[in-house]
């Protein structure tokens, strides 16, 4: 039975699983550490997805206090496009509500045409007035 619930820190080695060939993850913040250090921050906002006690997908989600924002949004193949990554977003952005979260975001690789296609059906709008920057600071 799929189900989703929140995402602990013991459940990294099913969410590896999922993530070993998810474009966008780096050894530095999703390492164990990097994992447990982001639950802590945020406890009650990511979620896994669960069939018969194997992960199936993940959602790590949090916010600054003003707005949330989507990481590693993922499900594994044989359970795409049966309504996994629904099931998780809703989860999230309940949970985000819950914590009087407005607004989410997500970065989303422009060459990515199925999570593209996801976020477009789920009502995410492109932003074409901004430019994405970042700087590595601990590396």
């Amino acid at each position: 039975m799929l189900k989703t619930r929140v995402m602990t820190p013991d459940d990294w080695d099913g969410v590896a699983e999922v993530w070993k060939n998810h474009e966008g993850t780096n050894p530095v913040d999703d390492s164990p550490e990097g994992f447990t250090k982001y639950l802590r921050r945020n406890p009650t906002t990511s979620f896994v997805a669960v069939d018969d006690g194997r992960i199936i997908g993940t959602i790590l989600a949090g916010h600054d206090g003003r707005r949330g924002i989507f990481h590693h949004v993922s499900v594994l193949p044989e359970y795409q496009k049966q309504g996994v990554g629904k099931m998780l977003v809703d989860s999230a952005v309940e949970a985000l509500r819950k914590e009087d979260i407005n607004k989410v975001l997500i970065v989303v690789f422009k060459d990515n045409d199925n999570g593209n296609g996801f976020w477009e059906h789920m009502g995410f709008t492109v932003r074409e007035d901004l430019y994405y920057r970042n700087k590595y600071i601990n590396l």
